[in-house]
């Protein structure tokens, strides 16, 4: 493997236009990634790692040294500068074959980072890969039910109220996969890792069986809940290279390894929420939680799955309502599903002398932004898979949310670009207006709204603001303001 790479780097820094074609394939003689991290420099002991274990750290590091690093899935430059505690500029400067437009870094590619240490960074075991973590392409085919009926644990005849209506420990875990894209294989090994819930017969007594204990929390499809929102944080906050630190429950420091993977840093972000001392050091090391998944389903390192591919790009979308009418832009980049990051959805309204919730005109309704067939058809939801296998782990997602009842695009429906998908309404969640909740899914990883990969409508590019559901749309000189309020800065036109 190292040969191959060392091959791949040399050839690329003497050919940059090579770029654009290792941005699309990804060197596939590699072995499976290593859980000790991808690309690591042999690490040597120090003695301030915020962990008790004695497992390698990193060595000190002179200011802007260049350190050896293979390109992980969806890595962006903006990421890797703020996780190398460095700039944008000096990776580019280090790396030059690297296009200045370039979105997500192709997968095995090796890089140069000028690094600036920084003390406390915890040592580079990674727990899991990133396709373990999210409801993707690895999950086709997975059975919840199936496999829970197998097991001798008490989650395969739990059953339980919940997302309105009884439903039985598969159902819940895949309710909470489906809506949160989090992996349904994960969810069951954090229940059994924390409470036995497929080798144990008896559910333990504890109420907050995932370590959540805000009130109101405490069945167990409000701790998946909790569970799968405070993965879904750790993850994406580390794909935009937010997370490089945070506080242990003693108040301890904790900063990821730079080399370290998005859904190790999720697990380690998610048991630093519950647990603490001796037992979170235990489930971040190799005999903890990924001892744990390995003996419910495997070992997940040896599944080389690609979620998110070298230089991707969105294809291209209008504004998602109909040609010559204006909306409001209500809200900017916001959580995809649930209360925390991904930020991968935006809000649209239709034109209304009224306020609140109120059933759209019927010339009013959202459009297709892309071919696709429905591959989810629900109360306020409509999935459109555009790759059309139906399959809404797979591929390009869009997702749209609150639209009625009434005119609700149908499961396994085959749209055209342009063809209505349904009405806005206030269906299918807590909102304060009617409006369309939209945003993107690739290989089920969500695409955050912002940044790299951000939203493109018809020309219109997303930004982030201070907050949730701040921002602009731009299109050259022209500015649009997210706002709940619709007001006349907030309106955008999509083209005749």
């Amino acid at each position: 493997m190292n040969k191959v790479l060392a091959k791949a780097r040399q050839n690329t820094i003497k050919t940059p236009a090579r770029f654009l074609l290792l941005l699309t394939l990804s060197l596939s003689a590699c072995a499976p990634l290593s859980p000790f991290g991808v690309g690591a420099l042999p690490p040597t002991p120090t003695s301030e790692s915020s962990s008790s274990s004695t497992l390698p750290g990193r060595p000190h590091y002179a200011p802007g040294e260049l350190v050896e690093y293979i390109a992980q899935t969806g890595d962006t430059i903006p990421a890797l500068a703020r996780r190398f505690n460095t700039t944008e500029e000096e990776i580019f400067a280090a790396n030059s074959f690297i296009p200045r437009d370039a979105t997500t870094m192709p997968p095995d590619m090796p890089m140069k980072i000028p690094i600036y240490y920084l003390p406390l960074w915890a040592e580079p075991f990674q727990i899991i890969p990133d396709h373990a973590l999210v409801n993707g392409p690895t999950l086709t085919g997975f059975n919840t039910t199936a496999y829970l009926v197998k097991t001798d644990g008490w989650l395969k005849s739990y059953r339980a109220y919940a997302g309105g209506m009884w439903r039985s420990g598969a159902g819940i875990v895949d309710y909470v996969a489906v809506n949160f894209s989090v992996s349904p294989r994960l969810l069951i090994a954090l229940l059994e890792y924390q409470a036995g819930a497929v080798s144990q017969a008896e559910k333990p007594g504890e109420q907050f069986l995932l370590g959540f204990e805000e009130e109101f929390s405490g069945t167990v499809y409000l701790q998946l809940v909790k569970a799968a929102n405070t993965l879904n944080h750790g993850y994406y906050s580390w794909r935009m290279g937010r997370l490089t630190e945070f506080d242990l429950r003693d108040g301890k420091l904790f900063r990821p390894d730079p080399w370290d993977n998005a859904a190790s840093v999720s697990m380690k972000y998610y048991f630093s929420q519950v647990l603490s001392g001796s037992d979170f050091d235990s489930a971040i090391q190799p005999g903890g939680f990924a001892q744990t998944y390995a003996a419910l389903f495997g070992d997940p390192w040896q599944d080389q799955t690609v979620l998110i591919p070298g230089s991707l790009r969105q294809p291209e979308f209008p504004l998602p309502f109909q040609a010559g009418q204006s909306w409001s832009y209500t809200g900017g980049p916001h959580t995809g599903w649930g209360t925390l990051q991904p930020y991968a959805a935006i809000d649209f309204a239709p034109p209304s002398d009224k306020s609140g919730c109120f059933l759209a005109e019927d010339k009013y309704y959202v459009i297709a932004v892309a071919d696709g067939v429905v591959a989810r058809s629900e109360l306020g939801t409509v999935v459109l898979d555009l790759d059309g296998d139906g399959n809404e782990r797979t591929g390009w997602v869009i997702y749209y949310l609150h639209l009625a009842a009434s005119g609700r695009a149908a499961l396994g429906q085959v749209l055209k670009r342009g063809d209505p998908v349904g009405h806005p309404s206030c269906e299918g969640g807590r909102v304060t207006g009617t409006h369309v909740h939209i945003a993107r899914k690739y290989n089920g990883e969500w695409i955050l709204a912002d940044g790299p990969l951000a939203f493109n409508l018809g020309g219109w590019v997303t930004h982030g603001g201070s907050t949730a559901y701040r921002g602009t749309l731009t299109r050259g000189s022209l500015i649009v303001t997210a706002c709940e309020c619709g007001d006349l800065y907030s309106q955008v036109m999509a083209d005749p």
